[in-house]
């Protein structure tokens, strides 16, 4: 038992950020973002003995964090109770341009975020968690060349509605 505890740290402290992040932009909710990261492990912990190894464990826990998320944001509280507001995950410096600069990511972020989920999916772990197509094609399960079409499909989408910001 010792030992699955150790095992359940490892990942923690490899993987926690990552799960908090992608949490995080799922959720836009920092406690509920926490939440999230707490249930993932918790799933982590008791399907430890399910994980076949024939992915990294890096794409199985966040195939686990974005089914917690989703699961989250179907729940009847979050659907229509939520009540929360998208907090600034960027610090913003002093300088003007980095102002621009912060509010442009800022932008794009929340423009990602508008995208039908199996568009917000496949943008959140390419371009912000840096997962490669094939990796992405295990966590969705799904083929490489749908990843690679979601991925075309939702540049399309992000560059429609970013003119449509200007």
């Amino acid at each position: 038992m010792e030992s699955i505890e150790k095992e359940i740290e490892r990942l923690i402290q490899d993987y926690g950020n990552d799960v908090l992040r992608i949490a995080y932009m799922y959720l836009k909710d920092r406690h509920l973002a926490e939440d999230a990261f707490q249930e993932v492990f918790i799933r982590v912990y008791h399907k430890w003995n399910t994980f076949r190894k024939e992915s990294s464990e890096k794409t199985w826990i966040m195939k686990i964090a974005i089914n917690v998320c989703k699961d989250m944001l179907k729940s009847y509280w979050h659907r229509n109770v939520s009540f929360y507001e998208f907090e600034d995950i960027y610090k913003i410096s002093n300088s003007t341009n980095d102002v621009e600069i912060e509010m442009e990511k800022k932008s794009l972020l929340e423009s990602v975020l508008r995208l039908p989920d199996k568009y917000k999916d496949v943008s959140l772990l390419y371009y912000y968690q840096g997962f490669s197509v094939q990796e992405i094609a295990q966590i969705l399960d799904t083929t490489v060349g749908n990843v690679t079409s979601l991925l075309s499909r939702a540049r399309k989408l992000l560059k429609e509605s970013l003119e449509v910001i200007e």
